[in-house]
């Protein structure tokens, strides 16, 4: 299986690069990890909804580049289902049975996804209500990844 996460803009703090290079060596084993990283667009300060939808755009058009035919795409969207540790590995599990080698987890910027990468989400995900910081879900998504790989091969994992 292929994994591409493809992510707005880059990552800054020492300490969460630690927590990718990790989780994406402790992947190796599982699946084949590709991250993609698009440059974000810089926000003025009380920007108007067409600016915001403007710079969902322009990110947006810079992700789907990245997107391939065959691979499914799985957005995360606050409004997306939330689902448990065994129901994400079930998925990926499923999706490999199904014949998807390549599925392609996409983390939007600090205003969303625009509305191309939306219409072309096979799944929207959502990890809470709540909103994280891009580029601390980077390291949550990652984690959730392996933590799915753990529960399909049946390997313990804390709890």
């Amino acid at each position: 299986m292929k994994i591409t996460v493809i992510t707005v803009g880059k990552i800054k703090e020492k300490y969460l690069r630690d927590a990718i290079g990790e989780y994406s060596k402790r992947l190796s084993k599982y699946c084949k990890l590709e991250i993609v990283e698009v440059a974000d667009e810089k926000t003025p300060e009380n920007a108007s909804e067409t600016v915001i939808e403007m710079i969902k755009s322009k990110e947006a058009e810079r992700i789907v580049k990245y997107f391939k035919e065959d691979a499914y795409i799985i957005t995360l969207e606050i409004q997306g289902k939330q689902l448990t540790s065994e129901e994400l590995a079930d998925k990926i599990d499923s999706l490999g049975i199904q014949g998807n080698s390549h599925i392609i987890f996409v983390i939007g910027g600090s205003l969303g996804l625009g509305g191309e990468a939306l219409q072309r989400s096979d799944y929207a995900l959502s990890f809470s209500k709540m909103t994280f910081p891009h580029q601390l879900m980077r390291v949550i998504l990652l984690e959730q990844i392996y933590r799915s790989y753990r529960i399909i091969k049946q390997e313990p994992y804390h709890k």
